[in-house]
């Protein structure tokens, strides 16, 4: 079963993300992919185009705040697969594959049970929609749990070539996402708590400063401006702190490391159960009584079906903090230190520090979740007995369900926008009648595939009977932008999106990539249709129209 292990997970992971090879890109896809064809052409300038991801052409180094590797690895798959969805997701399924084994030869570490923490992450609703992109995050964690391994190892046996190996994963993982230089914190306070002192260790870890410092002079001799700061700068100036946000961060934890929640039943006490249960209830109540601050924009009649979803992600994100201290408490060794640090990190990260929460920011806390997961029912001896079966098997295979519903949900959305765009080329656009739009995301890269310009607000002109289409359901994107006096019509086109499950919407509290639009993560209810505002102009703009 040692060797079979592996194997399995790879087909596990196959079997759930080969489906989606087709998925639309979506979100911030395009950023990548559009970063990815600049590498192809100009490899030593990875920003270096103009772009128009707001509300008027910017330079890509101004909009972007994740580092390049990622558009690297677009890059070289591009050149050799090709540019379509099917070819970029299918070699994004190597970060995948990485994450999930990685997993599992980390958590042969910490537990008897390593097999468990592989499947655990594997069926985290987080994780695998979150694989079915093509940005940065996958990638990052899987670099992430490589260079923890080589780095344990290395310490272990006493070997510097594992720990600059290491040193070098770290500095490839934080040029994939920012967030990767938490790594070099976190590996120093493991390394201490296991040594009692610092070694000649640490200079491997200067190996991964060296490289940031380097790109960032880089970048500022590039841009003007170096991508690091700027990064951190746009980070502390749209992030808060409080109590909501705090809440926010729970149910974003809960729901995207379900099993963290599945589990509850096998892993805690009655007690237990009850304490957890009744902070969560009483948070979802405040929210159902309009006590804390939920997003306006939810529709009225769904806030009591969201606020007991909110209950339940939230009791499932005290759950994973609880793992992680609870683990510590009963170990307290070097061991334990870094998976709560790596937890509790994360969250505080995704909670406070970043501009917002979203699943994105949550995922490399949930390979550290589901190891815990696997210590703590070994721990309880969990594996023994009539229903050992059941008490593993029942509770992945909720979470698995969900996930894999999720990320079905997920790529619908997607999948939808190229749809619009596909309707715009095949019905409305017609010779010498001009089509622009606003929003982005997806329905960007698709609009531009085909030929269409993005609205700039600084300089619009148009002609008798152009048309701009609007999508609801998107950002900088917003129908009264239009003056009504060059308004001559409007019409809608509805495209039904039918999952039962929402990840971006307004009016189900649902915020998978921004908690902007709610603070769920994703929310079960009848997805609604996505709506796109055709206004047809009946004379030129002179004046400056504003989103």
């Amino acid at each position: 079963m040692k060797f079979g292990s592996p194997i399995i997970l790879a087909l596990l992971v196959l079997a759930c993300l080969t489906p989606f090879l087709g998925k639309a890109f979506h979100i911030d896809d395009p950023l990548f992919v559009w970063a990815g064809k600049q590498i192809a052409k100009h490899p030593g300038n990875p920003y270096g185009f103009t772009v128009t991801w707001y509300t008027e052409p910017e330079q890509m180094s101004d909009v972007t705040q994740n580092p390049p590797l990622a558009a690297y690895y677009i890059a070289a798959a591009g050149g050799i697969l090709g540019w379509s969805e099917a070819a970029l997701h299918g070699a994004f399924l190597l970060p995948a594959l990485a994450v999930i084994l990685g997993t599992y030869f980390l958590a042969r570490r910490f537990t008897r049970w390593p097999l468990l923490a592989g499947a655990a992450t594997l069926a985290a609703p987080g994780f695998l929609a979150s694989s079915t992109t093509v940005m940065c995050d996958v990638m990052m964690v899987a670099l992430w749990i490589l260079a923890t391994l080589l780095w344990l190892e290395g310490l272990e046996r006493r070997r510097p070539a594992l720990l600059a190996v290491s040193g070098l994963l770290i500095a490839l993982c934080a040029l994939t996402k920012y967030f990767g230089m938490a790594l070099i914190p976190l590996l120093l306070l493991y390394s201490v708590a296991r040594e009692r002192r610092v070694g000649s260790w640490i200079v491997y870890l200067f190996l991964p400063v060296a490289a940031l410092v380097g790109y960032e002079y880089w970048t500022k001799a590039l841009y003007g401006r170096g991508l690091v700061g700027g990064a951190a700068d746009y980070a502390q100036s749209n992030n808060s702190v409080g109590f909501y946000k705090a809440l926010v961060g729970l149910s974003f934890a809960g729901g995207c490391a379900l099993p963290a929640l599945t589990f509850a039943p096998v892993i805690w006490s009655r007690r237990g159960l009850l304490l957890g249960g009744a902070v969560a209830g009483l948070a979802g109540l405040l929210v159902s009584m309009g006590a804390l601050n939920m997003p306006l924009s939810i529709a009225p009649g769904h806030r009591n079906v969201l606020s007991l979803q909110l209950a339940l992600f939230i009791a499932g994100g005290i759950g994973a903090l609880a793992l992680a201290f609870t683990d510590w408490r009963r170990n307290r060794d070097a061991d334990s230190v870094l998976l709560l640090l790596w937890v509790l990190g994360t969250w505080v990260f995704a909670s406070f520090v970043n501009w917002t929460v979203n699943a994105r920011s949550v995922l490399p806390m949930i390979p550290a979740v589901a190891i815990l997961l696997a210590r703590r029912l070994e721990a309880l001896g969990a594996f023994a007995g009539k229903l050992r079966m059941a008490k593993v098997v029942v509770p992945l295979a909720v979470s698995a369900a969900v996930a894999i519903w999720l990320t079905s949900a997920d790529a619908n959305l997607a999948n939808s926008a190229r749809k619009a765009a596909q309707y715009v080329r095949d019905h409305l656009s017609k010779p010498g009648i001009n089509v622009s739009f606003e929003g982005h995301w997806g329905f960007q890269y698709y609009m531009q595939a085909y030929q269409y310009e993005p609205i700039d607000f600084r300089d619009l002109h148009v002609e008798n009977g152009d048309l701009v289409v609007i999508p609801q359901n998107s950002s900088y994107a917003a129908p009264q932008s239009i003056p009504a006096s060059v308004v001559a019509s409007r019409g809608v086109l509805a495209l039904p999106v039918k999952s039962g499950m929402t990840t971006m919407s307004q009016a189900w509290g649902s915020g998978f990539y921004s908690d902007a639009l709610g603070p769920l993560p994703y929310s079960f209810g009848p997805a609604l249709s996505e709506y796109y505002m055709v206004v047809r102009l009946k004379t030129p703009a002179n004046e400056l129209l504003k989103p």
